[in-house]
């Protein structure tokens, strides 16, 4: 790939946080004194391997969203743009963003992650971006602990084999023209909801390997009320 190529880390923070109860979107409670979002905006900013940040953010957010930002001297911020109802648009909302960029190209690099994924290490985010190298989609991911099965009218119809099932996390990472033209075969087709970015490329890109890289239990997703206590414990723990 071309080194003048930049990789764009895309913070996902376009949904409200309805689950959390809160009056504010959940990107923006405190955990350890500090917002939500500022914690995950300052991992990619401490990253070697990225080189730029797009924030998508809920319409009327956008002004607090940068006021964190500047507190948290996000120099590598090259905008705020809005998300979309779903994940899926939001993911959408930042390819459009990065390809209308004079900078960008079919193999520029785009991270896509959850806001709410705020432990991400940069290990992980230099892993996803490094995969980049030699393929063209790569998620963070971890093996399942738990026996998962399938259940249909309340009765388990089949035990996968724990040992082939992983907990896929973000960021996800991809080369712009392949997660692109994915995106724009999922929004022709009526009948599929995408679940993340790789199950687009699962789905219409087949031919393409998803490849996976170590995740860790560390990076959660805070979705819950108690989430925010177990990831303020994770921060005290940190060395």
């Amino acid at each position: 790939m071309p080194t003048d190529q930049p990789t764009v880390a895309a913070v996902l923070a376009g949904g409200t946080g309805a689950r959390m109860g809160a009056a504010v979107p959940k990107q923006f409670l405190e955990v350890a004194g500090k917002p939500v979002l500022r914690h995950t905006l300052e991992a990619f900013e401490a990253s070697p391997a990225v080189d730029r940040i797009v924030l998508v953010m809920a319409e009327g957010h956008h002004e607090t969203a940068r006021v964190i930002a500047k507190a948290a001297n996000v120099t590598k911020l090259s905008a705020v743009i809005a998300g979309g109802a779903t994940r899926a648009a939001s993911s959408v909302a930042a390819i459009r963003w990065t390809q209308s960029q004079p900078w960008s190209g079919p193999e520029t690099r785009l991270l896509l992650h959850d806001a709410a994924r705020m432990l991400v290490t940069g290990e992980i985010i230099a892993a996803v971006a490094g995969e980049l190298a030699v393929n063209a989609a790569v998620t963070a991911a971890i093996p399942s602990s738990d026996t998962v099965v399938e259940v249909e009218g309340g009765r388990i119809t089949a035990v996968p084999d724990r040992s082939r099932l992983a907990r896929v996390q973000t960021p996800q990472g991809f080369h712009l023209g392949l997660i692109a033209a994915a995106h724009e075969a999922a929004a022709a087709d009526p009948g599929f909801t995408p679940t993340d970015d790789c199950s687009v490329v699962l789905r219409y890109r087949p031919d393409v390997p998803v490849r996976t890289v170590a995740g860790s239990e560390r990076n959660l997703k805070v979705t819950e009320p108690a989430d925010l206590a177990v990831a303020e414990a994770l921060l005290a723990r940190r060395p």
